[in-house]
């Protein structure tokens, strides 16, 4: 797990809206994420491929914890052929009408019943298969076949 330090808004201000949440710069997180991910994946087949775009990330500064998770998430979109959806809303809706909610998948606290097909990772000759660990892990290791992966993932339909 790796964890971005945030600056906390304090108890008078509650809790912060996800846009406001600003990220801890005066630690050098970033440069220890980047050391992290070369010391599991180096000997992944792919990750030298994807290096120097990744890297990028973690050079960066941002502002904003959703600025970084934007750039992420688009960046990661991009190397895995998978359409990045501009369109953002300005409101939350509990129950969003015309859209497909897929909030269910980012819930940390809620394990996903999903099927994920085994592929090839880095420590396999000492573990076994860790579904759903990262889609950095799945890039680093399946490379170009990492979006055709996530497309045979059958995703439940939530009411």
């Amino acid at each position: 797990m790796l964890n971005i330090p945030i600056r906390h808004s304090g108890g008078a201000n509650g809790r912060q809206r996800y846009r406001d949440v600003q990220i801890d710069n005066t630690y050098p997180w970033q440069r220890q994420h980047w050391r992290s991910l070369e010391t599991a994946y180096r000997a992944a087949p792919f990750f030298e491929y994807y290096e120097s775009r990744l890297r990028k990330i973690f050079e960066e500064e941002f502002e904003t914890l959703l600025d970084l998770n934007l750039s992420t998430a688009r960046l990661l979109c991009e190397l895995l052929e998978i359409d990045f959806p501009e369109a953002t809303s300005t409101a939350y809706e509990a129950e969003p009408n015309e859209k497909q909610d897929l909030r269910f998948l980012a819930g940390a606290k809620t394990p996903l019943d999903l099927d994920f097909p085994s592929y090839p990772q880095v420590f396999e000759d000492r573990h076994p298969f860790v579904a759903n660990l990262s889609g950095l892990d799945l890039l680093f290791n399946e490379g170009k076949l990492a979006g055709e992966y996530l497309k045979k993932i059958s995703l439940p339909v939530q009411s």
